[in-house]
């Protein structure tokens, strides 16, 4: 019988936000599931340089983690970045607000995708790998700063249009892999569940925080419909929060395939009945309605990826002609998207949503706590 994982799910709330997220930290067991004695990795999850609501690892997620795991001792704390084809690291750091957090609580911040900061070496898996060994030939590589690191990801509770839903386990996508990631796409839940036994191998500790203050309907990880939920979650297992925070939205985990297969090999629990609810556990129980959809840019995925022309990949993907599509997916999110519709909805949400109106703050005023405080836990 699979041991039961714990997931602590709690409601919170703007004017308390910080110490309910510690809160949390508290009921999931962080001091469990990380080493005190290692560095801890902040992976934060920038979607979308545009701070969409949603979208991206909110300024109070990352605040609120990084002073209660000061509190708790966990001296050495780095952020890792990474970038896409969609996003600009060093503009959505800016723009989300984390680079005051940063300052204030002494974090220093490496790209993983400069070669003067972050190393990379090959890597061979214990595990049995089902899609990485063979779209990585030459070699599974990652960067050699994760070996014997705590790693915390900072995911937000959203659909995504090749994923269904999107979390923890996407949330190692960006870290461990290099920008050749493109070329996971047409086994993308394989490849979450290689990328889950490699994280469990390879650092001391695992746990996730997932921010639904604002969450993500509709054809995500950029283009969504955001809903004030003001819920967040927390767990050592990335299954079974991405579980749970699937059913809250209203999609059956086991019908995922990345949730399916990882919890049929045993690398977390996506079953109901193995999973412990804390905190609030009636909010577990809810049932969003949340649906996924198509946008402009996926309808060109699904065909690349998933459809008639997934046999040319190595033609579209491997060889100067992956610009054009680089191109047109930056023209689609920030030259119509961004400019023509999301930018009104993200204006909409932070004048007239509590929430909203938090972010605002962070624009306005760097972080929640005051200096004296932020001193004592950088």
């Amino acid at each position: 019988m699979a041991r039961r994982s714990k997931v602590a799910v709690i409601r919170v709330r703007p004017d308390h936000i910080l110490e309910d997220i510690d809160r949390l930290h508290d009921l999931a067991g962080v001091e469990q599931a990380l080493d005190k004695g290692s560095p801890t990795i902040l992976k934060d999850n920038i979607s979308w340089h545009f701070p969409f609501p949603g979208a991206n690892t909110t300024p109070w997620q990352l605040e609120g983690t990084a002073r209660s795991l000061r509190a708790r001792g966990y001296d050495e704390l780095v952020c890792v970045q990474n970038k896409t084809v969609v996003t600009d690291a060093f503009k959505g750091e800016d723009l989300n607000g984390y680079v005051p957090i940063f300052k204030k609580y002494d974090i220093p911040v490496r790209y993983n995708f400069k070669p003067e900061e972050m190393s990379w070496s090959m890597y061979r898996p214990k595990a049995k790998m089902r899609v990485l060994d063979t779209i990585y030939p030459e070699g599974i590589s990652i960067p050699d700063a994760f070996h014997g690191a705590n790693i915390v990801h900072l995911p937000t509770v959203k659909c995504h249009i090749y994923t269904t839903t999107t979390g923890a386990m996407k949330n190692a996508f960006g870290g461990l892999l290099n920008t050749k990631r493109h070329y996971t796409h047409s086994w993308i839940h394989e490849t979450l569940v290689d990328l889950l036994a490699i994280q469990k191998e390879i650092h001391a500790g695992l746990f996730a925080v997932m921010d639904g203050t604002t969450a993500g309907d509709g054809p995500g990880p950029r283009t969504m419909r955001p809903v004030i939920k003001d819920v967040m979650l927390a767990s050592d297992d990335q299954v079974a929060i991405d579980a749970v925070a699937a059913s809250m939205m209203g999609f059956d985990p086991l019908t995922i395939p990345y949730m399916a297969i990882a919890d049929e090999v045993g690398l977390g629990n996506a079953k109901h009945e193995n999973i412990e609810i804390v905190g609030d556990p009636a909010l577990a129980d809810q049932r969003w309605g949340f649906s996924v959809g198509d946008n402009g840019a996926s309808m060109i995925g699904d065909v690349m990826w998933f459809g008639p022309l997934k046999r040319f990949q190595k033609l579209f993907f491997h060889t100067p002609l992956v610009n054009l599509f680089v191109m047109g997916s930056e023209a689609y999110h920030d030259y119509y998207r961004w400019p023509l519709r999301d930018r009104k909805i993200f204006e909409q949400w932070r004048e007239s949503t509590e929430w909203g109106q938090l972010f605002s703050h962070y624009q306005s005023h760097g972080t929640l706590a005051s200096p004296d405080e932020a001193a004592k836990t950088a």
